[in-house]
């Protein structure tokens, strides 16, 4: 974007239901999208992650493998089903004593403030589209994150055209964030931002 640009409305998109978790944990889904890989690349053993929009936690098993017993998971979803449907997946693994759910508003993260600042690296997978608010998604992930803390945010190409995915990567650079990164891939858009 161009100094003078303006940043269109947001288009938010209809939210992913609960009824239809179980298309988003498929063999394909993982070969497609990694999560081992993904958590291997950015989450570091001992790591405080926000993985905001977390649904029945597709990535959430592989961030909770890597960051160890000394780190945390904060799976945050607005949907309450999305956060029983995790949480079952991941108890009898002996995963929850580093999870933390979370049910947030359609208007808020709504983490405690204590938390503001203790964050390691914020995820926001297939997400963005779906909350009313973007610019204060991002100022809330920014407040989060500790300084010089890391966003990875990522759309699904095919419901997020372009344009769209540009617009709200300006919203978060507004909020605070560099672009450090930009990939692109058949399946998702993606880029990871530093915080200022």
């Amino acid at each position: 974007m161009t100094p003078g640009d303006s940043v269109q409305p947001h288009h938010q998109h209809a939210l992913f239901s609960a009824e239809k978790a179980s298309r988003l944990d498929t063999p394909l889904r993982r070969f497609l999208y990694r999560p081992d890989r993904l958590a291997e690349q950015y989450v570091k053993p001992g790591d405080r992650v926000l993985d905001f929009g977390c649904g029945p936690g597709f990535f959430t098993r592989a961030f909770v493998k890597r960051v160890g017993d000394n780190g945390r998971v904060f799976s945050v979803d607005l949907q309450k089903e999305m956060l029983e449907i995790l949480a079952g997946k991941l108890k009898p693994e002996g995963l929850m004593s580093r999870i933390t759910t979370h049910q947030c508003r359609p208007d808020t993260i709504g983490l405690p403030a204590e938390l503001n600042g203790t964050i390691d690296i914020a995820f926001t997978i297939f997400v963005v589209h779906e909350v009313p608010d973007p610019a204060k998604l991002f100022r809330e992930i920014a407040l989060l994150l500790k300084p010089g803390g890391t966003l990875f945010f990522s759309e699904p190409p095919l419901e997020v055209p372009g344009r769209e995915f540009r617009e709200k990567v300006a919203l978060a650079e507004e909020a605070g964030f560099l672009q450090i990164e930009r990939r692109f891939f058949f399946v998702n858009r993606a880029v990871v931002l530093r915080k200022a």
